[in-house]
């Protein structure tokens, strides 16, 4: 990007200063984004930000966070809390989306309000493990779920066993080891699935967008399903009288036992803090709504489809997710035992790996059911990764045509017009994060980053409020200020809980966004002086 369109909010708002008529946001937009095709209309881009968000995390963290919050009324509680800040989000990025409807979203937001040096932040976490660690993480899941039907597909099948990594301890903390390298089958699949849907992606964002809605709505169904199929066909009479009786509200207005860090003291915290802690597993899995401001620069008519999208599309997602968590409540008892010998001895707190969904489902049909969500969890992450894949390189092509990737990967193929070098850089790195082993641990260090980019994207809307009150804004923020403040308090709250209680999930990530900061300045001193964007 030349110097001229880095400095395109300066030139908008100097001619604020000498007239008051709107500003149109167009001028904010790359020339580059004009090669893109437009292709995502309003079903493909609201099916983006259902299928990005519906991974195997709905069917598995309900486990951990019942054992965490130890209430029926608290779990659904998590979730309304994951649920409200997850639409406000929702409502505040339509705002930013439809005055910058560009190629790279979120990255080109920070940089326009924050400046270049927090988009390259953004980009540089989103890049090292946000996506490529969330897309091999749902790769193995695929993977694994595979070898339900291939029992040969696992993880102790080695084609190629390197070396095993050891444990490296940060205080009481392990931050990085216990991980193979090698090959095995199940990751094997991962790689297979993730080399096919990049080179499918690579033959324009049409075909990518066909594959996302077919699977987004294959998965919208089974989740559909497992939602009517548990409230007409499966309640069970032990659940419903454990779960929805004297013991709905078991905890709310008592103080909870937790763990700080690992190996630490158990210590005494209020339910506003456990429900803070419990959003590790709701937040994450609720994650990747915003992926589809990624690809701004192919939505057609974007200052109209990408806020009515994100508005649908999350709402949608957080009603079956709160649904379904439901429809466990329905079907297993939360209290349980991890030395159960069958699933309602077991219960939510204990199913069998955390599979709260397949523990559901088999206690409503039997062995079958373990195979149709085996299906169902398929489904589900082949469509997410596609969606994630698609997505994700075009913030790196965003990055590079501000000369803060390699340069190559802001270059578009010359006939499908999709940023074919940053999907082959993106899928080299997976690969290597499949292989290494360590997406799973980098995974847990991304949480609290994570919500530190949603806080200074949601703070820059207010930035730009100010420094641009009258650019053309097609759509204007629900609830502003109120609601965008009140999601800044509640998010502060939560990452200065984990930051407390659970520093094995906060440090490292905050260690990796650091480290993009000399990063930046040595990219940045690569490049003429005169292309470089103002900080």
């Amino acid at each position: 990007m030349t110097s001229t369109t880095s400095h395109s909010y300066l030139a908008s708002e100097n001619c604020l200063s000498v007239e008051t008529k709107p500003v149109p946001a167009t001028t904010i937009i790359a020339t580059s984004d004009r090669e893109f095709v437009k292709g995502l209309g309003l079903t493909s881009s609201t099916m983006l930000v259902m299928g990005s968000m519906i991974g195997s995390g709905i069917f598995l963290v309900s486990a951990e966070i019942s054992r965490e919050v130890g209430s029926p009324a608290l779990l659904i509680g998590a979730w309304l809390i994951t649920g409200f800040l997850t639409i406000v989000g929702a409502l505040t990025y339509g705002e930013l989306a439809a005055m910058m409807p560009h190629a790279g979203g979120q990255y080109i937001y920070l940089r326009e309000a924050l400046g270049p040096l927090w988009g390259f932040l953004y980009g540089w976490t989103l890049f090292l493990v946000i996506q490529t660690g969330t897309i091999a993480a749902v790769g193995v899941a695929f993977g694994k779920f595979l070898g339900v039907f291939f029992p040969s597909i696992s993880s102790t099948h080695w084609l190629l066993h390197l070396f095993k990594v050891p444990p490296i301890h940060i205080g009481s903390s392990i931050v990085v080891g216990n991980m193979d390298v090698g090959i095995n089958t199940q990751n094997l699949m991962a790689i297979l699935l993730v080399v096919a849907l990049s080179v499918i992606n690579v033959f324009g964002v049409k075909t990518g967008a066909l594959i996302q809605n077919v699977f987004t709505f294959a998965k919208v169904a089974a989740l559909l399903g497992l939602v009517i199929v548990g409230l007409f066909v499966g309640r069970n009479a032990a659940a419903l009288a454990a779960n929805f009786g004297a013991n709905f509200w078991h905890g709310v207005t008592s103080l909870h036992s937790i763990q700080v860090g690992v190996g630490g003291p158990f210590v005494l915290v209020s339910t506003l803090t456990i429900l803070a802690v419990a959003q590790v597993g709701s937040l994450f899995s609720a994650d990747a709504w915003n992926n589809v401001t990624f690809t701004a620069g192919e939505v057609i008519n974007p200052k109209r489809n990408l806020p009515i999208s994100l508005a649908l599309g999350t709402g949608v997602v957080i009603a079956l997710y709160i649904a379904c968590n439901v429809i466990y409540l329905n079907v297993l008892p939360l209290y349980g035992s991890a030395n159960g010998a069958t699933i309602l001895q077991r219960g939510i707190q204990y199913a069998t790996e955390d599979r709260v969904a397949t523990a559901a489902l088999t206690q409503m049909f039997g062995a079958l059911g373990g195979y149709l969500m085996a299906a169902a969890i398929m489904v589900s992450s082949f469509g997410c990764n596609n969606g994630l894949i698609l997505s994700g390189a075009r913030v790196y092509y965003a990055m590079a045509k501000d000369g803060l990737f390699f340069r190559s990967a802001g270059k578009l193929h010359p006939t499908y017009k999709t940023p074919v070098v940053s999907l082959m850089v993106q899928m080299v790195w997976i690969c290597i994060l499949c292989v290494s082993g360590s997406y799973g641990q980098l995974l847990d260090y991304v949480v609290f980053a994570v919500l530190v980019f949603y806080i200074l994207t949601i703070a820059g809307l207010f930035v730009l409020r100010f420094k641009l009150p009258n650019a053309e804004r097609p759509y204007r923020a629900i609830g502003y200020p109120v609601l965008p403040a009140v999601y800044i308090i509640m998010a502060i709250f939560i990452d200065i809980v984990l930051l407390v209680y659970k520093p094995q999930y906060t440090w490292p990530g905050l260690i990796i966004v650091l480290l993009g900061i000399p990063v930046y300045y040595i990219w940045r001193s690569r490049r003429p002086i005169a292309e470089t964007p103002a900080a």
